[in-house]
Order: structure tokens, then sequence, then C-alpha cells
């Protein structure tokens, strides 16, 4: 994957109180749950991996569930579930609106609590459900995954990041518990590369952050990952891609976004782009890749977490 740093800079300035609120919610729930779910967002596996979330679960199972992994490049997924395996972690894709992928995640949650149902029954205590704890950004598909597993609406999903209200435990079979969380991203995003890929795909509100700067990045990694799908997409000339500056211009006179003169009206143009990213009109694309380093921006903003 190409070096992108010249077209990153800070876009992001958002980290609502609630938030704040939520990691210290975090660090109590963790305490009463026996195995820890990591659901990250398979288009993006490094950008979605909260540090908070890490430094919280401590020496408690874990596994790591690359969800939306149909959105994702195939390759990509295996390659990230190959690194996460390196690291001594359990990890699974899976598709949390379809279902695919959820038997496998109820097995792994048995197996590695099964150690710790072995000292309960040397205790005497046979009658506990195992609990564990979903935990991940705005966004990833918590909600979703619980519904699923519990066959019903069991938690409140929204299409705004950060909107689970509430939190309950779930009852999954017999002996097994889940806990649904709000959403939380941190406090200082110093990756603004990432921040920049959360914002692509929909963790960030879409209205705390500079669209222009991100849709740069967005149609720079389409155009490196599948160039034939974007002239396809948008009846471009492959003469029109050379020039990145007037790309989203060409595009948007396609799909007439044009105000009077003729003029293209560029926002609107990347917010069809945006769209079209998010609803897998622009390829089974991952954005963040195995090797990638960070782009720390030393200016970054720091954000109120009263």
């Amino acid at each position: 994957m190409a070096d992108m740093k010249q077209d990153v800079f800070p876009v992001v300035h958002w980290f609502p109180g609630h938030m704040a609120k939520a990691t210290r919610m975090i660090k109590e729930y963790v305490k009463k749950v026996d195995v820890v779910i990591e659901l990250l967002d398979a288009r993006i596996p490094r950008s979605s991996a909260n540090p908070v979330i890490s430094e919280v679960v401590g020496e408690k199972p874990h596994i790591i569930v690359l969800n939306k992994a149909d959105l994702a490049d195939p390759k990509e997924t295996k390659a990230w579930t190959e690194y996460f395996t390196t690291q001594g972690m359990t990890v699974l894709a899976i598709d949390s609106k379809s279902g695919k992928g959820n038997k496998q995640l109820v097995k792994a949650v048995e197996r590695l609590s099964q150690p710790i149902i072995d000292k309960w029954l040397k205790k005497g205590i046979r009658s506990r459900s195992v609990r564990t704890i979903i935990l991940g950004i705005p966004n990833v598909g918590k909600s979703t995954l619980i519904n699923k597993l519990a066959g019903a609406a069991a938690t409140r999903t929204a299409d705004k990041p950060g909107h689970t209200r509430g939190q309950q435990w779930v009852k999954i079979g017999k002996n097994l518990e889940l806990l649904d969380t709000p959403g939380v991203l941190w406090p200082k995003l110093e990756d603004q590369r990432a921040a920049a890929r959360l914002a692509m795909t929909g963790a960030i509100s879409d209205d705390v952050y500079d669209l222009e700067s991100v849709m740069k990045q967005l149609l720079r990694q389409v155009k490196e990952n599948n160039p034939n799908l974007l002239v396809e997409r948008y009846k471009l000339k492959p003469e029109e891609l050379d020039d990145m500056e007037q790309l989203l211009e060409s595009i948007g006179r396609r799909r007439g976004c044009l105000v009077s003169g003729g003029v293209v009206d560029l926002d609107k143009a990347r917010r069809i782009v945006l769209a079209d990213y998010r609803n897998q009109k622009l390829g089974n694309l991952t954005l963040d890749g195995v090797d990638e380093e960070p782009v720390i921006i030393e200016d970054t903003i720091e954000y109120d977490e009263k």
C-alpha cells in the first residue's frame, strides 16, 4: 500500500463527554466478566483497535473478532488473522449481520472459559453462567452481533455512532451471558490516518471531521486498489484518474453535482463517493495494511474528557 503521508493532516476534533464516561464504566464492567470479546472492523483492524480496551482487558481471556468481513478484502482479512494469531491472540472473522461465524465465536468463548469453569467445579459451583463482554468502537456492530446471537432484538441498534443506550446482560443458550456496552473512542487520536479511516467507515460522526481531507485519502486508496472500478462506477476516462485534484470534480460532473454556472458542488460529490464506499459500491476495500506504520501529527487535538 502506497505512502499517503502527503494527504494526512489533523481531520478529527471530537471526544464527547459520554465517551469518557463510557471508558470509566467499561473498566468497571471488565472486572465482572470472564471472557472479553473485542470487536474490530475488518476493513480497519488497526484503526478500530481502541488502546484503552487493551489496557483494561489485562490478563482476561481475550478474543479478537474481525466483524464486517463481508465488506473487507478477503486476502487482507486473512493477513490480519495471521497477524493476530502470531501475537498469541484468538481471532475470528465474522459478519454479524448475516450471522456467519457466530457459532464459531460461541465455541471460542466456551473453549477459553473452560479453565474458569473447571475451577468453579472444584469449588462446587455449578450454576453460574460464563459472562462475557463485547467491546469496540462506535458503529462496529456490537448490538447487531448480540441480536443475532440471542435470536431477537435484545439490544437497541442505531445507524449513528455511539447510540447504543444502556447496558444489559443478554442470555445466550444455557451457560453464556453477554453484556452490551457503548462504543468507545479514545481521547487522543495521534494517528490521523487512522482517524480519517474511522471517519470513512462511519465510526466518527460525519459532522465533526474535515470531509475534504478524508475523501482525498479514500479516493487515493480506491484508485490504488482498483482504478478500473472508479472508471466504471463514475463513467470516467482512464486519464481522468491521473490528476487527483481534478478527480473529484470529474466524478461530480458525471453525477450531475452542478450548481449555477456549471460549477461542481464538490461537497455533494464527496458525500456521494463516501456513501458509495460505505454501501460497498467501491469494492471490498480494506483500508488498513498489516505492514503500515502510523502517521503521527504533532499538533493532534486532545479532547475534553469531562
